[in-house]
């Protein structure tokens, strides 16, 4: 059943080969990163261990995307194919824990299966940035598998028969706890949201495994104490790197009001979206603010299923443990310590809807155990549910295939959606097609005044069309904006190099240096603005930096080559030229100039 499972889980996300790299957060993982580009050495591990990445400390999800790129380099297909099968192998996992903790063969594969192919997962999967979820979840439901067998073991060797136990058991009981402590802890260095696994533990010993006696309910506190410190020290650490970054949102721009109308109102979109997944978008915009008669209904409704679920309880536990174990893991990210500006996330969901399928699985197993007749119909209601699941989510991974048909299809789907509208924009203009791109950056201008980087983009495509004199104004105010920000600086550069204002592009290089000595592209633009010039030694000096500091920069050494040539340094010339075309070999450009070097060195003296 497994097998099957993981298979028809490969099958369904197979397309994902198809898709590339994303222009949102894929370039901070991936793309843009040299130092992952490099490969997995041991310099790179320590590197991993030592540098947090988009506002995360995940050693662990570095060390896989660094073997990704030593295995495949940047071709797309391989980290897809790595996420694909993480995904199959926690289908798996997620049947091994279920079929473990309760014996139930068939309603484990059906919660397994509806977790496998439901479109939720999409985000998780398709996309690479997202390693980070299918890892972690990984090695979580390892963690929950190996303390499974601790706890039966544990409540064997406790029972009447202690004195009976053999050593072996012993054996086995300490190797599955140190072995489930292990894997939380390689869990927590993919992704922080395994924080919550000491109540889900708990959460576990109250069913299926039934561990909650009189009297127990300290020593099973009391055990969980190892994974409770590896959980607080997660917390921690991501509190402080986070902090640190910058990628905590301010309580003055979204207060605590705002973020708890939000948290209630999400965990109700979040099952919205579990039991209707259409209209799925990366990302939602945060609204801010809520209606409050929408706040209310949440939070009365929140409190009612709890209530009931709470009366439940000694009938049918599996009803509160799922909603509980929903509302645990959820908790995290439910935006109380926002982080970014999205309401919520469908990766959020990776973990947190199991819960939601244990409670809804168990539950129709109830029902037809006390009403017969409803057999057929719920068995047949479960069978449309994933077959509607398998073909909504093969829809949804059509989306997915570049960042032109994702945000494209959020901006249809959301509203006030700035972020789409932004990276929309970016992927127009990464396909040349500036006309469109400009709209969707004006449009997200228009929804937030102070993007910077948004600016930076639609001032560089207004100087590309010609209206030169409106780029200048947007590059302008970028650095009003953000005046100790060296980028802006560069582009406001290259958009008056552009223009014939050499001697003023030199000052705001020179000006973007003075913010970020050591900024690669301004060290490059600066020498071939100087080559320009006839200032020939100090745009040598000023290309070799870019190249010192940024080997595989191909502009660079193009630009080099030629004031090496313009100096009369020919050879040098040449391997400058013979390097821009090994890391760009339809630099036309570079060519036409290595082939007019090699004729000079080759002509006779005289001529």
């Amino acid at each position: 059943m497994a097998v099957l499972l993981a298979l028809l889980t490969i099958t369904l996300y197979w397309p994902a080969m198809r898709c590339g790299f994303l222009n949102y957060d894929d370039e901070l993982y991936v793309t843009l990163n040299g130092q992952v580009q490099k490969g997995l050495t041991l310099e790179n591990v320590k590197w991993a261990f030592l540098n947090p990445v988009a506002a995360n400390w995940h050693p662990l999800t570095m060390l896989s995307h660094l073997l990704d790129c030593q295995l495949f380099g940047l071709n797309p297909r391989g980290p897809h194919l790595t996420s694909v099968l993480l995904h199959a192998l926690n289908a798996a996992l997620v049947l091994a824990l279920l079929q473990q903790t309760t014996g139930a063969a068939w309603r484990s594969f059906f919660a397994a299966a509806l977790f496998a192919v439901h479109p939720l997962r999409v985000e998780s999967v398709a996309w690479v940035a997202e390693r980070k979820d299918v890892l972690s979840s990984c090695l979580g439901l390892l963690t929950l598998i190996f303390y499974a067998r601790y706890a039966r073991k544990r409540s064997w060797a406790v029972g009447p028969k202690a004195q009976a136990a053999p050593v072996p058991a012993a054996r086995g009981l300490a190797l599955d706890y140190a072995l489930a402590l292990i894997c939380l802890a390689l869990g927590l260095m993919s992704k922080a949201m395994l924080v919550t696994w000491p109540v889900v533990m708990l959460l576990l010993d109250y069913w299926p495994l039934d561990r909650f006696r009189p009297g127990a309910a300290w020593r099973l506190v009391r055990e969980k104490t190892p994974f409770l410190a590896l959980a607080i020290a997660a917390s921690v650490v991501t509190f402080v790197v986070q902090n640190q970054s910058g990628a905590m949102t301010p309580w003055d721009r979204i207060p605590f009001v705002a973020r708890s109308e939000n948290a209630l109102i999400s965990y109700c979109r979040y099952l919205g979206k579990l039991f209707w997944p259409v209209d799925l978008a990366l990302p939602y915009p945060h609204p801010g603010n809520w209606p409050l008669e929408q706040v209310l209904l949440a939070g009365v409704s929140l409190a009612a299923v709890s209530a009931f679920l709470w009366l439940k309880r000694r009938r049918h536990p599996f009803l509160l443990m799922g909603w509980l174990w929903y509302c645990t893991t959820l908790a995290p990210v439910i935006g109380l310590i926002q982080v970014g500006d999205q309401a919520m996330a469908d990766r959020y969901t990776y973990i947190p809807s199991l819960g939601m399928l244990i409670l809804a699985v168990w539950g129709a197993h109830e029902l037809t155990r006390r009403w017969h007749s409803l057999v057929i119909p719920l068995s047949a209601g479960g069978a449309v549910g994933i077959a509607t699941c398998l073909a909504l989510t093969r829809h949804q991974l059509g989306y997915w295939q570049d960042g032109e048909s994702l945000f494209r299809h959020a901006t249809e789907v959301t509203e006030n959606n700035y972020v789409a509208h932004n990276n929309l924009g970016v992927a127009l203009d990464d396909k040349g097609r500036i006309d469109e791109a400009i709209p969707h950056y004006q449009e997200a201008l228009r929804l937030k005044p102070h993007l910077v980087d948004t600016r930076r983009l639609l001032g560089i495509d207004l100087v590309k069309k010609g209206r030169v004199d409106e780029g200048f104004l947007q590059l302008q105010e970028a650095i009003r904006l953000k005046p100790d920000d060296a980028g802006p600086r560069n582009d406001l550069g290259n958009a008056l190099d552009s223009n014939g204002q050499t001697d003023e592009a030199i000052r705001q290089y020179q000006e973007a240096l003075g913010l970020k000595p050591d900024f690669a592209e301004a060290h490059g633009n600066l020498g071939a603005a100087f080559g320009k010039k006839g200032r020939i030694a100090e745009a040598i000096f000023q290309l070799q930096e870019a190249i010192r500091l940024k080997p595989n920069n191909a502009y660079a050494h193009y630009n080099l080559g030629m004031a090496l040539d313009q100096k009369g340094q020919i050879d040098e010339a040449i391997r400058q030229y013979q390097q821009a075309l090994r890391l760009r070999p339809d630099f036309a450009q570079a060519r036409d100039n290595l082939a007019e070097a090699l004729k000079v060195k080759h002509s006779p003296p005289g001529r």
